[in-house]
């Protein structure tokens, strides 16, 4: 007998501890969409919720499989006013998004899954993503100084395309989306989001976790969503839900009307200053009132894009009239707008704005009082108004070294350098822009700003913005090298160069080591200061350029707003959807060109330089075994406050003296083969070398920037990977001691596999930002917090000592654990595990452990 998928789903759904709520929307077509319907509970806490809390709830109540998602899960939600900031609750996303930098250690390691599975004699057919995963190939592009070659980065990468051509094939429910696409922000917004998803004939609301920090761009279009690092992707694409804290809300209501000259830039900063100052840090922004009605999509996706700036979790813009508007202008049907908006309403996903009931508590922004804005020149919250910016940046080169300043004595902030280039003679000052970018995920998800910045263009033939890419650049170091020459100019002035970009983060020397002063800014700011050459330029007074001998400002070039929404809102947006449609169907030739291995097992090739299969599952066991104590451990590194990412995980290029580039020389690899440790991601060895290779790192152990630390037993200075060799070899564990915001910045799961494969047991710092922690956790690393009031300092720790840490055998989260010194000192830590979950990840050795064991057993 023939049974109906539906039927068999309904069958399943029998034994559902909320199977009572399902209901049903009928189309035009007499066809009928299944769904959960929170409204049956007949809770009026329901209609009180913020509507991102709905879409908690309802993923809560169609998951509830009394393991990973409880009933008492439900309820929490459901009790979100008293809950909120307390529970722990399981979040089950309806995707999964990767990018290639990200993807491929993800798929490595699930390739490296099937091979320990297939150890044991189990079916490695088993080893798949059971939450539908989107790969988008498009980080890996390596500039090649101010052009693109396509060819060379198809020939470049041509083995990590191979592994990702033969993960499309091998893995169910992975849809790669081959190079040359588009980037992945733009992908997800235009081409795989669907605001309301359908499986099994069930509607559902859109949700997806990702791993980029612009992630959060989705949540412009009523799709909940944020990044998490590549250990927690990976769980997620194996079935685990996310664990998070029940955020708290924070309204955003905006009311008056936007100024001419603001760009969705300058909105998103000043927007991004103020909820900083709100004091927003995990929590949920959701944005309301008169002032949303007159932002784009566009504008909305640019605002959810920043929320990372002012540690929020997401920016979230629910679905109304002008989201439905957008789509109209899409691919999507008629029908499935009309399904789409039927779904919303039915649910109260839907936001009104006259309806006051559902507003949140709020704080208020006049979208009035917005005036343009960049940020810089070394962190993005040190906000710096347009009309200011001449004065701010001389302010800079007298202060003493710190997030503002250079120190450059008064006698030398007027050197100017004379170079060659082009056959011309120019020169170079403090303050002189050699870094102008357009980044891809401003671009790609605001054209607005993009028709703006047109603007400028019109008063100089000199300047040129060439189009080199369809992925990140700039912003993840793979900025071609600057000409010799400039390099050179830079060097002899001791000059504070600067880039100006139109991203969401930099750091110092993130753009290029010799570019000390890095600005965020809308890209007209980028075209113009581009175009003066200098960021020591007063907009309103100083002309931008002399066209026959009169002053052009800037004022004179720039577009209005109501110009520039006409032209997006008529002749952009369709044309952009109609493009995105006609190269999904056409195909990329090179990659479907592309021969792979059609088996189950991914065959290693023992020469490759790019893929490697990891040992994170070496030793692996069938049972767990209980957490051990660490006995005698020396301190790898010694660190301050404020330790991020990047200091941390390879990223950009890879400097020739470092370890990786020994190890890639040993392989008969010349530096132009070198490529990027965003491309070499998939290879451990490179990747382990790599970790803690930060120019910028501040070691107390050195006493000066660099990637170097000391050997403790030896008293020899040397590379950090090195000196771990050394200890690993030697039988010691290593921990970390470190100050204030360990791990800060972008969300990098390198950032913990790095360390892990150092050797590093536990690290433990004054506070962790709250990602990396998770990372630290999903690697089988210990997170140790000093106690309030304590430090490295107060405790008078030298760092030389020897760590002897207690660890109980049924540790609990939050439990304090006793810590001893080999100089006799002792003193308490908190073990920073959030939920039992953690524990149950630290006592498997991470995540991966974890899943892999659940399989064996």
């Amino acid at each position: 007998m023939h049974i109906p998928a539906l039927h068999f789903w309904f069958m399943f759904f029998s034994d559902h501890p909320f199977s009572n709520l399902i209901d049903s929307i009928t189309n035009e077509k007499g066809e009928d969409g299944k769904y959960f319907n929170p409204l049956k509970l007949n809770d009026p806490r329901y209609e009180k919720l913020p509507l991102s809390i709905r879409i908690l709830l309802e993923a809560a109540v169609r998951k509830c499989d009394g393991f990973y998602v409880k009933k008492e899960d439900v309820l929490a939600i459901l009790d979100w006013q008293h809950q909120q900031g307390v529970a722990e609750v399981p979040f089950a996303p309806a995707r999964v998004l990767l990018q290639d930098f990200t993807g491929i250690p993800a798929m490595v390691d699930l390739a490296a899954m099937r091979d320990a599975v297939a150890k044991y004699g189990e079916d490695p057919n088993l080893v798949n993503p059971k939450c539908p995963t989107d790969l988008i190939v498009d980080h890996a592009l390596q500039i090649d100084f101010s052009k693109w070659n396509q060819e060379m980065e198809l020939i470049r990468n041509k083995e990590r395309l191979q592994f990702f051509k033969w993960c499309s094939k091998a893995f169910r429910n992975v849809n790669v989306v081959p190079p040359d696409f588009a980037a992945v922000h733009q992908v997800n917004l235009e081409y795989i989001s669907r605001v309301v998803q359908e499986s099994d004939g069930f509607l559902f609301p859109d949700s997806v976790v990702g791993t980029d920090s612009h992630t959060t761009m989705i949540n412009g279009l009523g799709i909940l969503g944020w990044g998490v690092g590549g250990i927690e992707s990976e769980a997620v694409m194996l079935g685990q839900p996310v664990s998070l804290t029940l955020p708290k809300v924070v309204g955003c209501k905006l009311v008056g009307s936007i100024s001419a000259l603001a760009t969705s830039i300058d909105i998103v900063l000043g927007i991004t200053k103020h909820l900083r100052q709100a004091g927003i840090a995990g929590k949920f922004v959701e944005f309301f009132g008169p002032g949303v009605s007159q932002l784009s999509i566009p504008d909305r996706t640019t605002i959810a894009n920043m929320c990372p700036e002012y540690s929020a979790t997401v920016s979230f813009f629910p679905v109304d009239d002008v989201t439905l508007k957008h789509f109209k202008k899409t691919n999507f049907t008629e029908e499935k707008l009309e399904m789409m908006e039927a779904y919303l309403k039915a649910v109260k996903l839907y936001r009104g704005y006259q309806e006051q009931s559902e507003d949140p508590q709020y704080s208020e922004i006049n979208l009035g009082s917005i005036v343009p804005h960049v940020s810089g020149p070394k962190r993005p919250q040190d906000r710096v108004a347009v009309s200011d910016m001449k004065q701010d940046f001389l302010s800079c080169l007298s202060e003493k070294v710190c997030f503002k300043g250079f120190h450059i004595p008064p006698e030398k902030q007027e050197t100017l350098v004379p170079f060659q280039h082009g056959g011309k003679e120019y020169q170079l000052a403090h303050g002189s822009v050699v870094i102008a970018a357009v980044i891809s995920c401003t671009n790609n998800c605001n054209p607005s700003v993009m028709l703006t910045a047109g603007g400028p263009f019109g008063c100089s033939l000199s300047v040129v913005f060439e189009v080199i890419g369809y992925g990140c650049a700039t912003c993840v170091g793979n900025t071609a090298p600057l000409p010799e020459t400039v390099v050179g100019a830079i060097k002899q002035g001791d000059l504070i160069a600067c880039g100006v970009l139109s991203g969401n983060r930099h750091f110092e020397g993130r753009l290029c080591d010799c570019v000390r002063a890095n600005y965020l800014a809308s890209p007209p700011l980028v075209v113009a200061y581009a175009i003066a050459g200098t960021v020591s330029i007063d907009f309103e007074r100083d002309p931008l350029v002399n066209a026959d001998g009169k002053p052009v400002f800037l004022s004179d070039v720039w577009p209005s707003r109501e110009e520039v929404q006409h032209v997006e809102e008529h002749t952009v947006i369709s044309s952009i959807f109609q493009d995105v449609g006609v190269r999904a169907e056409k195909g990329n030739k090179f990659w479907n060109n592309i021969d792979c291995s059609e088996s189950v097992l991914f065959q290693w090739d023992p020469k490759s330089t790019y893929i490697r299969c990891p040992p994170f599952f070496s030793n692996l066991t069938k049972e767990c075994l209980a957490p051990q104590s660490i006995d005698n451990a020396h301190a790898l590194l010694f660190l301050g406050d404020k330790v991020t990412t990047d200091h941390i995980s390879p990223a950009g290029s890879i400097a020739r003296v470092s370890a990786a580039a020994k190890y890639l020389q040993s392989k008969r690899l010349t530096p132009r083969e070198f490529n990027s440790y965003g491309a070499r991601r998939g290879n451990d060895a490179v990747m382990t070398r790599g970790t803690f290779a930060s120019i910028k790192l501040q070691n107390r152990f050195i006493g000066k920037t660099g990637p170097k630390t000391l050997h403790v037993p030896s008293g020899q200075t040397m590379d950090v990977f090195e000196a771990a060799e050394r200890y690993q070899k030697d039988g010691i564990p290593l921990i970390i001691l470190a100050g204030k915001e360990y791990g800060s910045g972008s969300s990098r799961d390198w950032a913990a596999k790095g360390p892990y494969l150092l050797g590093v047991k536990a690290v433990i710092a004054e506070s962790f930002e709250k990602i990396h922690r998770n990372h630290l956790v999903g690697m089988g690393i210990i997170p140790l917090q000093f106690r309030p009031g304590e430090t490295a300092d107060t405790l008078e720790l030298s760092g030389k000592e020897r760590f002897s840490i207690s660890i109980p055998q049924e540790i609990a989260p939050k439990q304090e654990i006793t810590i001893k010194t080999s100089s006799g000192k002792t003193f308490k830590v908190t073990a920073l595990f959030e939920s039992e979950m953690d524990v149950a990840f630290y006592r498997h050795g991470g995540i991966l452990r974890y899943v892999a064991q659940r399989m064996l057993q």
